[in-house]
């Protein structure tokens, strides 16, 4: 039997200070890790190819004769490919498309007196670091989350990296969708060595050219060297353990809630799973079904750990007004409303990477086939971040152009605002242009 923490939010005020400190949580780990990637990101910045090779050997038990992947292995292995693999992967790819198509933005012209205009432009990054984890499982879906948006943005240079199987090559089908999206760039590396080899790049032997932004999910790893390399190149996101959490209330079907739990329950021991309710009787007949459930899924033990753990919880509150202030508080990656007119109630969800509507938008359907991305904000960060998107490979940059007149217009201004900041000289570099 499964027993999930039960958290009585009944009768509390619901206030910030109170949900920061009784919301559940993973634990924080990273200050250690840190310390340990600090030095290898040390070691791959002064060795290069050999020392990512070194590191592979030691984390990965396989020493490639070459880092970088053969363009002739990726043609082969998007030739091997299951046919209802690659029609999987094609929807996959084409509902992703469509969507990130509506995310660029537009560069926008602004008028702001005669021969006064700014324009803001966006402008793609130039070359993009794309991190594909491997570990428990292979996620080929995350090359697409990564790869469709930086393509739709512009980026002009796309590298792929993706720990090598005991062959020395990353896994069959992650190389098969690279090839299917015309990426052919891809490394066998993994973990935070992979993280250093794409922030400070190599020419040793093969030549890595250095990327502009990392992007892409990974263990505590890879997160903490995304972190410790961000003051050298950009990352989307600190990625924590993955999470849900439910909103449901007592018309919430038990057995697709308590699936939807141990779906997010599966990706690894840390793995959050919270349900809020405002129902008793949800609550225990979702334990029952998690009983049913839990040991009828093939990484039972797995699950079990990452139900049980300190993250995991059935939280229980008054009403659910009370359910939305705790799942706002929350912040959760993944957001799933289970309530009588579930769009309405989704509305009210701020603070939320993606927020998926009633019974049929499970949080499965966003990992794969939504049009959605899945890399997305973890441990309260959607309360300001963002998921992965167009956007995430964007750069804004504004051009000023005025005619002399138009800073005539307001020199004065100018002026004024630079001797109040005692900053006389920027007034000067005004001023001087009018002078006969």
């Amino acid at each position: 039997m499964v027993r999930v923490n039960i958290l009585d939010f009944r009768g509390e005020t619901l206030n910030r200070r109170f949900l920061a400190q009784k919301l559940p949580r993973a634990a924080e780990t990273h200050a250690d890790i840190e310390r340990r990637v600090a030095e290898l990101l040390d070691t791959v910045a002064g060795g290069g190819a050999a020392a990512v090779k070194d590191f592979t050997e030691r984390f990965d038990g396989v020493r490639p004769e070459t880092l970088r992947v053969p363009e002739s292995a990726l043609a082969e292995a998007a030739a091997e490919l299951d046919p209802a693999v690659r029609a999987a992967l094609d929807e996959s790819i084409a509902r992703a498309r469509k969507v990130a198509a509506d995310q660029r933005p537009v560069d926008v012209r602004t008028e702001l007196a005669s021969g006064a205009f700014v324009t803001t432009r966006h402008l793609p990054v130039d070359r993009v670091g794309l991190y594909v984890p491997g570990g428990l499982a292979v996620y080929p879906s995350t090359v697409i989350m990564n790869v469709v948006p930086a393509q739709t943005a512009g980026a002009r240079s796309l590298a792929i990296a993706s720990p090598p199987q005991s062959n020395g090559l990353p896994h069959p089908i992650v190389l098969a969708t690279a090839h299917i999206l015309g990426v052919d760039e891809v490394w066998a590396m993994g973990g935070a060595q992979a993280i250093g080899a794409l922030a400070y790049g190599f020419d040793d032997g093969e030549e890595l050219e250095p990327v502009d932004l990392i992007t892409g999910p990974g263990n505590a790893y890879v997160a903490a060297a995304k972190s410790l390399v961000r003051t050298r190149v950009g990352i989307d996101a600190v990625a924590g353990p993955t999470e849900i959490i439910i909103l449901a209330d007592e018309q919430a079907d038990p057995r697709f809630v308590a699936a939807d739990l141990i779906s997010q329950a599966e990706h690894d021991e840390l793995a959050a799973s919270v349900l809020v309710t405002d129902s008793v009787d949800l609550a225990d007949a979702v334990q029952k079904e998690l009983d049913v459930q839990v040991p009828e899924a093939m990484h039972t033990e797995r699950i079990g750990t990452a139900l049980a753990g300190r993250q995991s919880a059935i939280v229980l509150v008054d009403d659910l007004d009370a359910g939305i202030t705790v799942v706002n508080g929350y912040a959760g990656e993944h957001v799933e409303v289970h309530t009588v007119d579930a769009e309405a109630v989704g509305a009210r969800i701020t603070n939320g990477g993606a927020v998926f509507l009633g019974d049929w938008a499970p949080v499965s359907l966003g990992d794969y086939c939504a049009g959605s991305n899945h890399v997305l904000p973890t441990m309260g960060t959607a309360a300001h971040g963002s998921g992965l998107g167009v956007h995430s490979f964007i750069k804004v940059s504004q051009v000023i152009d005025y005619d002399r007149q138009a800073l005539s217009a307001v020199a004065e201004h100018i002026g004024v605002l630079a001797d109040g900041e005692q900053l006389p000289a920027h007034g000067r570099a005004v001023d001087i242009r009018f002078e006969e």
